[in-house]
This record gives structure tokens, C-alpha cells and sequence, in this order.
């Protein structure tokens, strides 16, 4: 069976699966602020119009100013992409041919890229359920590599990693002449993050991809940055295409910067509801991941393969992300985001519904 490689177009995967997209449903496979745009991107709609017969700005320079502003780093450090898929794809070029590291479960892009560009890659597969990252364990794959990826708070299992070891790896990396390239798609869904911005003046071997698209829940508008050494930048900024980023998203880009009280409101969304979300799971001995942002991993321990809680779940209109294509996943856990607390709950009723007819006996 091919298997949609992404959440959201539900209608892909109940094609995969042979069945009929029911009228009502709820995606909670992508995972996107539940809270929707801000309202004030809504409010300055219409002002946009004016500015799309005008050729975007090829440097983003204002984006990057108010970046580099608010970030405390200089404007030569920023690159502004079309998405973090974008700046993805071109971090894979830049290491095109070379040994590249990838810590598993996480992102399936990092490995596509990297296949498309002949890199020779290794995995490093964390243990389920704790998934925990043990730096002495990854030593033994740095030797030879060229770049690491690493996703934090990491993709699919909603786990951060803490801050210490992402700066044993960094400096790990170092001594191995390998670049680090850090991923914090999430890290504003966190209410305490240690950023690693400030380390790109002393790690020339740093290189950090944010996305704009999932807070500010605006998939629909491809825009991210990357933050790494001038010279770095100057590199990757050769293998962009002109004007990949249009002038719509980085009007957005800059008004979403502002948004500060919004954020601070979907941090604290979300880390109510997803206590609720997990205490409901326990009580039911279902198990998830300890996850600090806005989707988690779950598992029916009572089956062995979550196939049959999948199909389930798909019957009744609840849409979860398979992993079936996530190394060290292989189906054996789905993933949600966190939704409204009336999609919520509605998820939770079809869980009830499941638990009944498979008791915690069976």
C-alpha cells in the first residue's frame, strides 16, 4: 500500500485505505495551532492586496530585520525560505554526496532530501517509548559524518530533548568537523525553550531551521528561516532560486512577529488541554509519549499492531497520522495533534467507544 507521506489531505489516505471520506470528520493529523491564524492576520487581509503586483523583495530584508531584531542576531545570519521544507532541501544540497546522520523516529524530509542529493545516511534510533537521547550512544555514528540532523522538540514523538545534550551533540559534532543541523519547527509551542540562536557565534558548525507555518497555523503560506554563520548563509543562499518566497508570506511573516500575546495564549492552550488529552489516555492504559508540544504518539499496549485501532478510528471520522513511513515507527504508534477541546472531545468519545469493545483484559 503507498501511504500519504504528510498529514492533512484526509482524502489520500482513506483513498490508500479504500474507503469513503465520511461527511463529518476531524484531521488531527497535521499539526497546526488549533487556535487558528492570529485574527489580526484577518484584520490586514485586505491591505495585502495592494502589494501583489510588486515583485517580492529577493533579501526578505525587512522579515530578516525584524527577525534579527527580535532574535538578538545579526541579519547576515538569517536566510528566509519558502518553508521549512525549502530550507530543508537546501541544507541537503549543500551536503550533496556527503555521510549524513539522522536521529530516528523524526521528519521524514530530512531523509528524502538527503536521498535525492546521493547522500550516504546512517541512522541513529532512539529506543520507544522513552525515546530518550543518550549523546555517548550517537558518538560512534559522528565518526566519518559530514552533517547531523536532529528535530527538537522532535517530530513525530513531541518530545524535547534536553538542552544539555543538544550541546554535548554540537560540541560533539565539532570535534568531528560535522555539522548540526537543528530543527525547532515546534520550539514556540514551548513555554520555557532554551534557544540555541545565540550559539551560532561560537559553533560554525550550527545550523537552525525554523517554521512560521505551524504556530501562526498558515501551512497554506510557505514561509520558515534558517539561522547559521554568515558564510553558511552566503552558501545556501547560492542554491535558492530567486524570489522563492512571495511577498504575501513575508508580509505575513512580519506581522506575525508582532504576535506575542498570541503565542504566549496557544502555550498555555495547549499545555492545558494536552494534560487533559494524557490523563484521560492513562487512566485508560493507553501509551503516549511525554510530549511538551501540540501532538504526542499513542499506542494501544493490548494489540500488537495499531492497524486495527487505525482503520478504527478512520471508520468514525478521527483522522490520525499513520508512521508507517517514520524508521522506528513502522505503524506501531499514531499520531495526533491537539485540536479544539470540542474536537478533543469528540476524540475522546470514539476512544471510549474503542476501549469498550478491547477492555483493558483482552
Amino acid at each position: 500500500m503507498k501511504w500519504p507521506s504528510h498529514g492533512s489531505n484526509p482524502r489520500y489516505l482513506y483513498e490508500a485505505m479504500g474507503l469513503s471520506l465520511p461527511k463529518e470528520y476531524v484531521d488531527f493529523s497535521a499539526n497546526i495551532n488549533p487556535l487558528g491564524p492570529p485574527p489580526l492576520l484577518k484584520e490586514k487581509w485586505m491591505a495585502f492586496y495592494q502589494d501583489i503586483h510588486v515583485y517580492p523583495d529577493p533579501f526578505a530584508s525587512g522579515l530578516k530585520e525584524r527577525i534579527a531584531k527580535k532574535e538578538q542576531i545579526l541579519d547576515e545570519s538569517i536566510l528566509i525560505g519558502n518553508g521549512g521544507a525549502e530550507l530543508i532541501a537546501l541544507v541537503a544540497r549543500r551536503f550533496s554526496g556527503k555521510r549524513v546522520v539522522i536521529i530516528q523516529p523524526t521528519f521524514s524530509e530530512y531523509e528524502k532530501n538527503c536521498r535525492v542529493n546521493q547522500c550516504e545516511i546512517v541512522y541513529h534510533t532512539l529506543e520507544e517509548p522513552e525515546f530518550e537521547l543518550n549523546v555517548a550512544e550517537l558518538q560512534s555514528s559522528l565518526i566519518g559524518a559530514d552533517a547531523l540532523f536532529i528535530c527538537n522538540p522532535n517530530n513525530p514523538t513531541g518530545i524535547q530533548y534536553p538542552a544539555a545534550s543538544i550541546h554535548a551533540i554540537i560540541e560533539a559534532c565539532k570535534e568531528q568537523n560535522c555539522s548540526v543541523v537543528l530543527d525547532e519547527a515546534f520550539y514556540d509551542f514551548l513555554i520555557d525553550y532554551h534557544s540555541f540562536l545565540p550559539y551560532i557565534n561560537q559553533y560554525s558548525n550550527l545550523i537552525i531551521i525554523r517554521s512560521m507555518t505551524k504556530m501562526f497555523a498558515i501551512p497554506g503560506i510557505r514561509l520558515g528561516y534558517l539561522v547559521a554563520e554568515p558564510s553558511v548563509i552566503e552558501q545556501l543562499s547560492e542554491l535558492q532560486s530567486h524570489w522563492s518566497t512571495n511577498t504575501i508570506a513575508l508580509l505575513t511573516g512580519e506581522l506575525c512577529l508582532q504576535e506575542e500575546l498570541f503565542i504566549k495564549e496557544t502555550q498555555d492552550y495547549i499545555f492545558h488541554e494536552r494534560e487533559r488529552l494524557l490523563n484521560f489516555f492513562q487512566k485508560q492504559n493507553f501509551v503516549v509519549t511525554p510530549s511538551d508540544v501540540n501532538f504526542y504518539l499513542l499506542r494501544d499496549p493490548y494489540i500488537f499492531d495499531q492497524f486495527e485501532l487505525f482503520e478504527f478510528l478512520l471508520h468514525n471520522g478521527m483522522i490520525p497520522r499513520h508512521t508507517f513511513n517514520f524508521p522506528g515507527l513502522e505503524g506501531k504508534w499514531l499520531r495526533f495533534a491537539i485540536k479544539s477541546s470540542k474536537e478533543n472531545d469528540r476524540l475522546l468519545e470514539v476512544f471510549t467507544k474503542w476501549r469498550k469493545h478491547h477492555p483493558l483484559s483482552s
